[in-house]
């Protein structure tokens, strides 16, 4: 019996290695790939700057290892003894590795669970006391350190997991069978880098199960599509709202399924909603800028809308990146001196100070940025799904090692989840963006400076920014540092409100008001520091989508009007939403045909 799983396993094991580089001639690359080497080279330095920190405080390091091994032996005592059943050291809040009941019963389990706890966590404790190490250095080891630590976590292996040496038994290994062909199918499917897949990939289709608030393309152009959704209520708001979503994701985390879209709730309560849908840039996009965004995107959805609406000013929100833009137009409007095309903006998790970006800054500094950029201009642009890859591993034991576990080791299909659909729906991002991006917004952080930007031939000034504005955040999004997305919120000029929600970078944002999951933090006044403004501000239950439309309210008329006409002579209807570049997937084999741009 376990002779023929033991060839089995084997035979799939070598196909496996086989499809591994078969797909990825790239893969040798990517092993001495520049990126690979700056990386190697970054945390050689940073090691060598802690080893020699280290050697110049001989009695604190004598200490942490006095207490270490003080530690180590009552947990011996701890699971021998059981005389302690809550144990000398316990996963964190939200760790689900070590979740079934062996963990804890079994001596031998629990005795490598608390060691292993307790070396993770010691060794986490001794780079953040070392003095004389700076603290970019700092953050980069402990990031890099806490991958490595995670990745050999004993949740990870089968002889070390009790729940997964019992089901491999049970199964006659049937279940490490069933996880090589997911494996080998979610090889053929990567980049440069594993990515495990999150949910069936097979469970919704785009413009049926999800993405499908009715609506109408009413513009393209090479860089996006304009989606106009057909009014629910016989009246609707005069002025319409236009949707500015993140070029590196796609629009529809904001319309998934009826019951959690924002986009329909909107349209429930009486606005006209625009959507921008990006197009997901090949190798013929590479030199995209930024900029683009900015004068061939949110500028011409303006001009459609103002076109189609007969309305000379709109409001408008971006998400994440997409809120950069965002500001970006608005500024941009103001150094042309031109009419206030925006009435008011409002931006969720969005990032206009870069100094502060969270852990994704383990990743900003010159050594790895000029490594991606090296890799960008080879390629034409950053590979999506190396860059979801990335974003997960920001958050390794829930995002992507669970999987790990779930998928290959336990042989589970993966479930079908609307949200982790999305997530794995990647988008690239242009050589030419994606480079400006790390180095003049995340390195240089010269969105904030004067004249540190400059975009359609002229600098923009976020000071110049005088428009009402509504800021959301989320408290847990490890994206956006919601202490970061409020230090944007001071550089601004106009009227200014802070929302901080509960939850993290999407479930915070996506929260429907009729689910009651998530509350949120108010505090009329804008303090200089992040956290005093917390400490000042009120907490409320429910969704932050009814506190907004409050305010989106008063930019609008008392007296409603008829609904807008779908298009117009100048803007007609091209095709019925969701379109087709949000249906482009990766990797991008054949460049889909574009329409000539309307005038």
């Amino acid at each position: 019996m376990y002779q023929h799983f033991f060839s089995d396993y084997l035979v799939k094991l070598q196909e496996s290695n086989q499809k591994w580089w078969e797909n990825f001639e790239i893969n040798r690359a990517a092993v001495n790939s520049p990126l690979n080497k700056a990386m190697q080279e970054i945390n050689l330095e940073d090691t060598a700057k802690l080893i020699e920190s280290a050697a110049n405080q001989p009695t604190m390091m004598l200490q942490i290892q006095m207490e270490w091994w003080q530690k180590q032996l009552e947990i011996w005592q701890n699971v021998t003894l059981a005389s302690n059943p809550e144990g000398v050291v316990e996963p964190e809040r939200g760790d689900k590795r070590f979740s079934n009941q062996e963990w804890q019963q079994d001596v031998f389990y629990n005795f490598i669970k608390q060691s292993y706890l307790l070396f993770s966590q010691t060794y986490l404790q001794t780079i953040d006391s070392i003095e004389g190490l700076d603290e970019k250095s700092k953050e980069r080891l402990s990031f890099f350190s806490r991958q490595a630590i995670n990745a050999l976590s004993p949740s990870n292996f089968i002889a070390t997991n009790p729940e997964l040496l019992k089901l491999t038994i049970e199964q006659n290994g049937q279940n490490l069978l069933a996880g090589m062909d997911q494996l080998r199918e979610d090889i053929e499917s990567s980049a440069d880098i594993l990515k495990i897949r999150m949910t069936n990939n097979n469970a919704f289709r785009v413009g049926e199960d999800i993405a499908n608030t009715a609506g109408d393309v009413v513009y393209q152009n090479e860089l996006f599509e304009l989606i106009q959704y057909r009014p629910m209520t016989e009246k609707v708001n005069a002025v319409p709202l236009l949707i500015v979503p993140p070029f590196i994701n796609k629009y529809y985390i904001l319309d998934l399924r009826e019951k959690n879209s924002m986009v329909r709730w909107l349209l429930e309560q009486g606005h006209s909603v625009f959507m921008i849908s990006w197009r997901n840039p090949g190798v013929e996009q590479r030199n995209v800028e930024f900029g683009d965004y900015v004068t061939e995107g949110v500028v011409k959805a303006v001009a459609a809308i103002e076109s189609i609406t007969g309305k000379d000013q709109i409001n408008a929100a971006g998400y994440c990146i997409g809120g950069t833009v965002l500001a970006s137009t608005i500024a941009y409007y103001a150094a042309k001196r031109m009419k206030k095309r925006i009435k008011s903006a409002t931006f969720f998790t969005t990032l206009l100070d870069f100094s502060q970006p969270g852990e994704v800054g383990a990743y900003i500094n010159d050594t790895i940025i000029d490594a991606i950029t090296l890799q960008n201009d080879a390629k034409g642009y950053m590979d999506g799904r190396s860059l979801s890859v990335t974003f997960s591993l920001l958050r390794e034991n829930s995002l992507y090692w669970n999987y790990y576990v779930d998928n290959y080791l336990k042989g589970n299909s993966p479930v079908d989840f609307d949200l982790l659909y999305w997530n794995s729906d990647s988008t690239n991002v242009s050589a030419a963006c994606h480079n400006f991006m790390l180095r003049e917004l995340y390195l240089q952080n010269k969105l904030i400076e004067d004249k540190g930007v400059k975009v359609g031939g002229v600098w923009i000034d976020l000071d110049k920014i005088k428009v009402p504005s509504y800021f959301v955040s989320a408290k847990e999004d490890h994206i956006a540092l919601w202490q970061g997305t409020y230090r944007g919120a001071l550089k601004v000029g106009g009227n200014k409100t802070f929302v901080l929600g509960e939850s993290g970078h999407i479930a915070g944002i996506v929260n429907h008001p009729a689910k009651g999951k998530y509350g949120y933090w108010v505090n009329e006044s804008l303090d200089e520091n992040a956290d005093e403004w917390l400490a000042n501000a009120q907490h409320t239950e429910g969704s932050w989508w009814t506190h907004w439309n409050q305010w989106l309210q008063g930019f609008n008329p008392a007296e409603q009007v008829e609904p807008f006409s779908v298009g117009n002579d100048e803007f007609p209807v091209l095709a019925p939403a969701p379109g087709s570049y949000v249906k482009q997937v990766l990797p991008i084999e054949v460049e889909q045909p574009v329409k000539e741009e309307q005038v």
